[in-house]
């Protein structure tokens, strides 16, 4: 049996890249489910497909309440968590705004294995990362000064609250480098970032030791 992925999409929806997403993590042997979190926003309940592109996608995810949104979360998790190829084991990984969400989520269901932020905001809400049981995994661009500047405090808080935070920064990169692969920086930290990742879901969620080669 295989463990779980629920993979959160970026700012821009539910896309065909969060798709391949979730493609290349069922490939790795993983179970992996990528719900569309913008469902019944667009005209006539649509979802993302429905907002007319990346712009109109962006305009409704800041609109959603923070509580739909785990709910949601939560119910993708425990659909897939109960299939009958899943061990019971779901870890959960999100993108840009998806990685932000990856904080809150693992504060507000602890039977998360484990969190992967890809180039997410960090959280500096101390009561909420106190909650969190699982560890979590940072993945930023070298580039990304916006996002990077809030690592040190989320690394301070976890630290207080004893929780395991390890962020890993690839040098060169830019915001969403796993996306924006036709600039030649982001496509060379895609090519050793991808493989890496992988292979550091596996040894975590297979619960192996949790080291991070430093950069």
């Amino acid at each position: 049996k295989a463990t779980a992925v629920v993979v959160i999409h970026e700012i821009f929806g539910l896309t065909d890249w969060v798709r391949g997403v979730a493609d290349q993590l069922a490939e790795a042997g993983y179970i992996a489910i990528a719900p569309d979190l913008l469902s019944g926003t667009g005209p006539n309940g649509g979802g993302t497909e429905s907002l007319g592109g990346p712009d109109g996608a962006r305009s409704k995810i800041g609109s959603l309440p923070p509580d739909q949104v785990t709910a949601d979360l939560k119910a993708a998790s425990d659909y897939v968590q109960k299939l009958p190829a899943c061990n019971g084991k779901v870890a959960v990984g999100g993108f840009c705004w998806g990685g932000t969400q990856t904080f809150r989520f693992v504060s507000n269901h602890p039977g998360v294995k484990a969190g992967f932020v890809f180039y997410g905001s960090g959280s500096e809400n101390e009561p909420e990362l106190a909650k969190i049981q699982s560890p979590v995994y940072g993945f930023y661009g070298g580039n990304d000064a916006r996002v990077n500047a809030t690592i040190p405090k989320s690394e301070s808080l976890m630290k207080k609250a004893g929780k395991v935070y390890e962020p890993v920064i690839y040098e060169g990169a830019g915001h969403g480098f796993l996306r924006a692969q036709e600039q030649p920086a982001n496509l060379t930290a895609s090519q050793q970032a991808w493989p890496e990742t992988v292979a550091f879901f596996r040894e975590v969620l297979r619960g192996g030791a949790a080291r991070r080669t430093p950069r």
